[in-house]
């Protein structure tokens, strides 16, 4: 009953090769796909001894879809699997994508993203299968975004403004002529981000700090507030004051050019970068962190600092 619901077996043809399980036995089974074709001459190589190129075009993407149509009809882990209870492994996915990009290792990041492409593959086989939408559909929905977006590059119409483009979009998106300027933002959105996309978005409209030395004069109005807010308790819950702080810091740093959730993330690597080192330094010497007094730690860590120079 289960596979009459299911797509038929997609036909296969090309250089890959699926796992089949069959009798408690797990046979392989070429199955190649037709999207990928090269001459002899490129499969050998050619005289100059380039290294063998694939043709790229329209089908490559097409083999992820496939790929994922297979597994759901021939692996009960995929079969069972919803829009929902993918989302934790799509999440990770792009957090691991994002890693190998920090980290500049192109090998890793080759391997990873073709794990997010799976991802995005199944959300659209699962669309297909519900009825909702199919893989041409999402397609059409981004090319015709994207002549929108850049009518005068696909000759269709003139360069428009970037804030009325978006303003239409939220129109119509919305459905509602005077839609609000933060329509549309993500609420599933980490709030670090979320600052900075609402910060942008009221930035577009005017509403905004002339520049960063102005935004900062804020920051400081907010430290003042949160110090009375640690030492008063009659003043407004500390929890507001603090994220008020965070909010002024994150537009401070939106003016300056940067993303906070780069310039964080960079802090954060240079601090775990340099306790390992202390924690190395430490051992060297026979010295316990956790028992360790503060000032003996601080001595080392500024040792640290000067080694980075």
């Amino acid at each position: 009953m289960l596979r009459a619901a299911l797509p038929p077996r997609p036909v296969l043809e090309g250089p890959l090769t699926y796992p089949l399980k069959k009798a408690k036995r797990y046979a392989l089974i070429k199955a190649p796909i037709p999207h990928l074709q090269r001459s002899r001459k490129t499969r050998m190589g050619s005289d100059d001894n380039k290294p063998d190129q694939p043709k790229l075009g329209a089908g490559n993407m097409d083999r992820a879809l496939e790929l994922v149509r297979f597994l759901r009809v021939e692996c009960p882990w995929d079969r069972k699997q919803t829009p929902e209870t993918l989302i934790p492994h799509l999440l990770e996915e792009v957090h691991e994508v994002v890693d190998a990009i920090r980290e500049g290792h192109d090998h890793d990041l080759e391997g990873e993203l073709g794990d997010l492409l799976l991802n995005l593959s199944f959300q659209i086989v699962l669309g297909e299968e519900r009825g909702g939408f199919t893989a041409a559909s999402v397609m059409d929905r981004l090319e015709k975004k994207m002549r929108e977006r850049h009518p005068h590059l696909f000759g269709i119409g003139e360069k428009e403004d970037w804030e009325v483009l978006k303003a239409r979009e939220r129109r119509e998106e919305s459905g509602k002529v005077n839609a609000s300027v933060l329509a549309g933002i993500p609420k599933s959105l980490d709030a670090l981000h979320k600052a900075h996309r609402i910060q942008d978005r009221v930035s577009g409209v005017g509403f905004d700090w002339a520049n960063a030395t102005d935004a900062l004069e804020k920051v400081q109005e907010e430290v003042g507030e949160v110090r009375e807010a640690l030492t008063h308790e009659e003043f407004p819950p500390r929890e507001e004051e603090l994220g008020d702080l965070l909010f002024a810091v994150v537009n401070v740093v939106r003016l300056a050019g940067s993303h906070p959730a780069t310039l964080l993330e960079s802090a954060n690597r240079k601090f775990t970068r340099r306790f390992e080192r202390l924690e190395g330094m430490a051992a060297e010497r026979k010295i316990s962190v956790p028992d360790a007094t503060l000032e003996v730690l601080n001595q080392i860590w500024d040792e640290v600092k000067i080694e980075e120079g």
